[in-house]
């Protein structure tokens, strides 16, 4: 095995261990700490997870201003976004086309729990808790919510975007899998 490979093999599973408690959380099972901290009153964060939680709070105001347009914006020509239940997204353009919301008709909201920014200080992501809010054709109001992982990507140009935004709904209550619908 060539050295070049061994060192992208020791990265890849250094970045799958980061990733590993956030899995492990998105997946139910039970943490030893069920209070989550708030990272942002941690007096010794890190630079890198401020930048990316700045990023996240300007990447929010945008779509919250443009609904879908403002989603779309922030990803990276090859970006990939999956949603749940949904084909994955691939490319900004596809993107763009499937995220087409106005932000009167749907609101997107998240808040990011942690950040990592890389060792090489060009990628970092981050993950939270998302919540969706729209009516359904009658009126109602309609929330989803679940948990997110955004992956950034320092760009050429020194801008950042997004290379991969992934949501999972919030499980059902309990029993509410096995109602039937009820009334005609």
């Amino acid at each position: 095995m060539k050295i070049f490979g061994v060192a992208r093999i020791l990265y890849m599973v250094a970045v799958l261990a980061a990733l590993l408690p956030a899995a492990k959380a998105q997946l139910g099972f039970p943490s030893p700490q069920q209070d989550v901290p708030n990272p942002l009153a941690d007096t010794t964060v890190k630079p890198g997870k401020i930048l990316l939680f700045e990023l996240e709070a300007k990447f929010a105001r945008d779509v919250a201003a443009r609904g879908g347009a403002g989603f779309a914006d922030w990803f990276a020509d090859d970006g990939v976004a999956m949603g749940n239940g949904s084909q994955p997204q691939i490319g900004k353009v596809a993107i763009a086309k499937s995220a087409n919301w106005s932000p009167k008709d749907y609101q997107l909201t998240w808040t990011p729990t942690d950040a990592v920014l890389g060792p090489s200080g060009d990628m970092g992501y981050t993950w939270g808790h998302y919540e969706g809010r729209a009516k359904d054709a009658h009126g109602n109001p309609v929330v989803t919510s679940g948990r997110y992982i955004t992956v950034w990507r320092k760009q050429a140009d020194g801008s950042w975007k997004v290379v991969l935004d992934a949501g999972a709904n919030d499980t059902s209550a309990t029993g509410d899998c096995c109602k039937l619908p009820t009334g005609p």
